[in-house]
């Protein structure tokens, strides 16, 4: 019998999602869908590939891509700064821990929540807002928006923005993302057009799978070689692992002279206006 060892299962995963996420999806011509026909467009499933530690990933969209659609996945790629951010699609008992650990470092991140998410936690959703990180728009109910028409494009997006303030009794700010990573460039011209920025991200690692957290050390391993001058960070709030050591990662990155930018900063880091 041949034994593999769960460290070398848990690299050739890695690389794997590491592949499948790089992968463009190409052109979506003509789909019908539920009965509908959409037009073809440009589709992606965003993909980053790690070539070489404590550097930017080679992106499956480029910045002049991106940029041009008010959407940024990097800060200023010559200034120590970094960007925190969660995707948060349920409350699995981690966030006050985080939001705590967040308030001891004075560090401002964002969260980017469904509607069920914050009527099912306004106290939470309130403490973001006080403590001062921004709540963006994850979608309504997380569905696969590049077979989306307009219309409902825009309903859900409208329709996590009325629950927001219905909870808080504030506009929600404009920032979003696209669920599972998944989108169109019909997505991106929508959403900006109803005024947000599309916030994607440049360092993640395999943290989601809530029955198989990975080990503290794995993890410190993976954020380490993942960061890099301008990093936007992707951690989910659902992650026992990210809640036990986001401590003493802020404390080494601060130690590394790094500070946390606020994502309303990267249109300005990318060299825009906005």
């Amino acid at each position: 019998m041949i034994i593999i060892s769960k460290k070398y299962i848990d690299k050739v995963l890695d690389a794997l999602i590491g592949v499948l996420l790089f992968a463009t999806l190409g052109v979506v011509a003509g789909l019908a869908v539920s009965g509908r026909q959409y037009i073809a467009v440009q589709s992606c499933e965003w993909g980053l590939h790690f070539e070489q530690e404590n550097t930017m990933p080679t992106p499956n969209m480029t910045d002049r891509q991106l940029n041009g659609y008010g959407a940024y996945f990097h800060g200023d790629l010559g200034k120590k700064e970094l960007y925190i951010t969660f995707d948060a699609g349920y409350e699995n008992g981690y966030t006050p821990q985080i939001l705590e650990t967040l308030k001891k470092h004075g560090a401002t991140a964002a969260f980017f929540v469904v509607g069920p998410y914050i009527e099912e936690n306004p106290e939470i959703i309130q403490q973001m807002v006080e403590d001062g990180h921004i709540v963006g728009n994850h979608s309504y109910s997380h569905p696969d928006m590049r077979y989306k028409s307009r219309e409902e494009f825009v309903r859900e997006l409208e329709k996590t923005a009325a629950v927001f303030k219905e909870v808080t009794g504030r506009d929600m700010p404009k920032f979003y993302r696209p669920p599972q990573g998944k989108f169109s460039t019909d997505n991106l011209r929508w959403a900006q057009r109803e005024g947000y920025t599309t916030v994607l991200w440049s360092s993640a690692y395999v943290d989601w799978n809530t029955d198989d957290q990975p080990s503290h050390a794995y993890a410190y391993e993976k954020i380490d070689r993942r960061t890099f001058d301008g990093a936007v960070f992707l951690l989910h709030s659902t992650s026992s692992t990210n809640a036990e050591i986001l401590d003493k990662q802020l404390t080494k990155w601060e130690e590394m002279g790094y500070i946390f930018k606020s994502v309303a900063d990267l249109p300005r880091a990318n060299g825009f206006a906005g």
